[in-house]
C-alpha cells in the first residue's frame, strides 16, 4: 500500500467512522497531537516529583487529563519504536522496520495514512520516522505524514533550530476548512550530542540531579544528566506554544494530546537496553472533551495501546488484513478512577534487534522482555555478543585488489561500544577504568550478559542484581519466562516461531554508514549464525547502503 493510494485506503477504510456516537456528522471527530520527545526516560518531568527538571507543558496535559507512571515503549530505540507506533505492531511483527536504520514495507499501514484516508488533515514536524530508508519500500513520504519544516528559529549552541511551534502554525493555516487534523511532533531533543555545561549556563541545578544508580554520582555526570535535562525543557517549550495555540483556537478541549518519548535517555544502560531507564518512558494523555482530568494511572500500557487509542478516538478503522497489537485505552481514559483502573493491564513487552553499527557483519542484539507490576524478565538470545557493541573496531583499513586487508588499525582501548551514544559520561567510565569506583559502572554497561535476566523492579529500579539464578525467584522467572514465549508465539515472533532462530533479522540492509569490526570468536566457532556475508566480504569495502 503505496501512502498516496488514497483511493484505495478510503476503500479499505470506509473513508467513515465507527458506528457509535462519534460518528455522527453532527458530532466532531477529534484532533490528535502527538508530542514525541527523542531519548527521554521515566521520570524526568516535573510532574514526577523531579526536581532538577521544569516541564509546565508536560504537567499542563497530566493535570488535564491521565499522568501514566507505567507506560512502555515497544522498542529502546528510534526507528523501530517510531514504525511500532505509526502500525500498532510489535517490532518483530513490521520485519524491516523493526530494526535500526532499515526500510519500512508499504504493506505496513501507518496511522496518519488512515487518518488521511478518512478526511483528516496530516502533518508533522521534526522526527518522524527514521532514522532509516522509507522510499526504498515504495512510500512518497515519510510515514508520519507531510513535513512542515520551513520555520527556524536561533537557539542556544548545540539545539537545533527548528521552530516546531511556528511550523504547527504553519500545519494549523493549510487546513482546510472544518476538516480535523492529527500532528506528529517530534523533537529531535534530548538526543545526542548535548551541548556541554547548557545546562548550567541556563540556571539548572546539578545538586537536584538525581543519579540513577548504575551510573556513578560524580559532577561530570550530574553535569551530563543537567544538560539532558536542559534538552527536555526545550521540547516542553515548544509545546506549550502549541498548546497555546490549540486554546486560542478554540480546538484544545477536542484534541487528544499525547505527550511521550520514544526510548529512554542516551546513558550507559538506558538507551538501547531493555533495562527500566530503557523502556519506562513518561506518558500524560488529555482529551478534555471526553476524559476527566487531574488522574494518574498505574496500568502497564504500551506505547502501541496509542495507536488503538487513536483509531477508537477518531472512529477511524484500524487495518485488518495485519491487525494492529495495541489495546485501545479510551476506557481508562474516559473513567474517573484513579490507580490500577484496569486490572487486566499487568504486563508490557518490548524487544530489541540491531541498534548502531557497533558488532562485526552488522548483527544485533536481540532481546525480548516482559514487565509486570513487580518484575522485569528480559531473554537475550545471542548472550555471546557484547551487549554494547565490540570493544574494538577498525579505525582505517587498506584493502589490496583482490579485497584482502593490506593494513589496519584497531581504536583504542574500549574504543567501541557504539551502541552507547558517545558523551562525557561513557567516556569517563572508560578513561577511569582503573578507578575501583568507577569500573564496575564500565561493567555494567558494556560486559556480556547472561541468556535470561530478571529484576524485582519494586527493590532494584536501577536492574542492578541480577535474580534469574536465584532459588527464591525460580517459579516468578519460570512464570514469566513462559508467558513471554507464550506472547512471542502468538504475535509470530521470528526469534521463536522460524527454526532458523530468527536469523532473518541479520538479512536485513542498513541503511547508514558502517564501521568495521574483527570477526569474534564465536563467530568463528559458528558461522552458522553469520548468515550475511564470509569472512572475507565483510572485510572489503562496501556502502553504507
Amino acid at each position: 500500500m503505496r501512502h498516496v493510494s488514497v483511493a484505495a485506503i478510503c476503500l479499505a477504510v470506509g473513508c467513515a467512522v465507527l458506528s457509535s456516537g462519534i460518528a455522527k456528522a453532527a458530532e466532531k471527530r477529534p484532533n490528535i497531537l502527538f508530542a514525541v520527545s527523542d531519548d527521554q526516560s521515566y521520570p524526568h518531568a516535573s510532574a514526577y516529583g523531579y526536581r532538577a527538571i521544569q516541564t509546565p507543558a508536560f504537567d499542563r496535559v497530566a493535570r488535564a487529563g491521565v499522568l501514566f507512571r507505567n507506560a512502555f515503549t515497544p522498542a529502546p530505540g528510534c526507528s523501530p519504536m517510531r514504525a511500532a507506533m505509526l502500525t500498532g505492531r510489535n517490532i518483530w511483527q513490521i520485519e524491516h522496520a523493526g530494526t535500526h536504520a532499515s526500510s519500512f514495507s508499504t504493506k505496513y499501514e501507518v496511522y496518519q495514512d488512515r487518518l488521511e484516508a478518512a478526511g483528516y488533515h496530516v502533518g508533522y514536524t521534526g522526527k518522524g520516522w527514521g532514522p532509516g530508508n522509507w522510499n526504498v519500500s515504495g512510500r512518497e513520504r515519510n510515514p508520519a505524514g507531510p513535513a512542515y519544516a520551513k520555520r527556524k528559529m536561533d537557539s542556544p549552541q548545540g539545539i537545533g533550530g527548528n521552530d516546531y511551534a511556528a511550523n504547527f502554525a504553519d500545519f494549523l493555516a493549510a487546513r482546510p476548512a472544518d476538516a480535523p487534523f492529527s500532528f506528529w511532533y517530534g523533537a529531535t531533543e534530548p538526543h545526542r550530542a548535548f551541548s556541554k555545561g547548557i545546562g548550567r549556563k541556563n540556571g539548572l541545578d546539578p545538586e537536584l540531579v538525581d543519579v540513577p544508580p548504575f551510573l556513578p554520582d560524580v559532577p561530570e555526570v550530574r553535569d551530563d544528566l543537567l544538560d539532558y535535562c536542559f534538552e527536555i525543557q526545550w521540547f516542553d517549550q515548544h509545546l506549550a506554544r502549541m498548546l497555546d495555540l490549540l486554546e486560542e483556537a478554540g480546538e484544545l478541549d477536542n484534541t487528544l494530546v499525547i505527550v511521550t518519548s520514544d526510548n529512554g535517555m542516551a546513558f550507559p544502560r538506558a538507551k538501547a537496553n531493555l533495562y527500566e531507564y530503557g523502556i519506562h518512558m513518561p506518558l500524560a494523555v488529555a482529551w478534555p472533551a471526553r476524559a476527566p482530568g487531574g488522574r494518574v494511572s498505574d496500568d502497564l500500557v504500551n506505547l502501541i495501546d496509542l495507536t488503538a487509542t487513536i483509531y477508537e478516538a477518531t472512529g477511524v478503522a484500524p487495518p485488518q488484513e495485519l491487525p494492529i497489537a495495541g489495546s485501545s485505552l479510551l476506557g481508562l481514559l474516559a473513567s474517573k478512577s484513579d490507580g490500577i483502573i484496569q486490572p487486566a493491564r499487568d504486563a508490557a513487552f518490548s524487544g530489541r534487534e540491531r541498534h548502531s553499527s557497533v558488532r562485526f557483519n552488522s548483527l544485533g542484539y536481540p532481546q525480548r522482555s516482559i514487565r509486570t507490576h513487580q518484575y522485569l524478565y528480559i531473554r537475550n538470545f545471542r548472550p555471546e555478543r557484547w551487549p554494547a557493541g565490540a570493544p574494538q573496531a577498525f579505525d582505517r583499513v587498506i584493502y589490496d585488489e583482490q579485497g584482502g586487508i593490506v593494513e589496519s588499525t584497531l581504536g583504542r582501548e574500549h574504543g567501541g561500544y557504539h551502541d552507547i551514544d558517545g558523551c562525557p559520561t561513557l567516556s569517563l567510565l572508560v578513561e577511569r577504568r582503573d578507578d575501583p569506583a568507577i569500573v564496575k559502572f564500565l561493567h555494567l554497561a558494556v560486559d556480556r550478559r547472561p541468556a535470561e535476566e530478571l529484576f524485582d523492579i519494586r527493590k532494584d529500579p536501577g536492574c542492578l542484581t541480577n535474580l534469574a539464578d536465584d532459588p527464591g525467584h525460580a517459579e516468578a522467572k519460570q512464570r514469566l519466562s513462559e508467558r513471554l514465549l507464550a506472547y512471542l508465539r502468538e504475535t509470530g515472533d521470528p526469534r521463536v516461531v522460524d527454526p532458523d532462530g530468527g536469523e532473518v533479522w541479520e538479512t536485513y540492509p542498513r541503511y547508514s554508514p558502517l564501521r568495521w569490526f574483527p570477526a569474534p570468536d564465536w563467530a568463528r566457532e559458528h558461522p552458522e549464525r553469520v548468515p550475511q556475508q564470509s569472512w572475507l566480504e565483510e572485510r572489503r569495502p562496501r556502502s553504507g547502503n
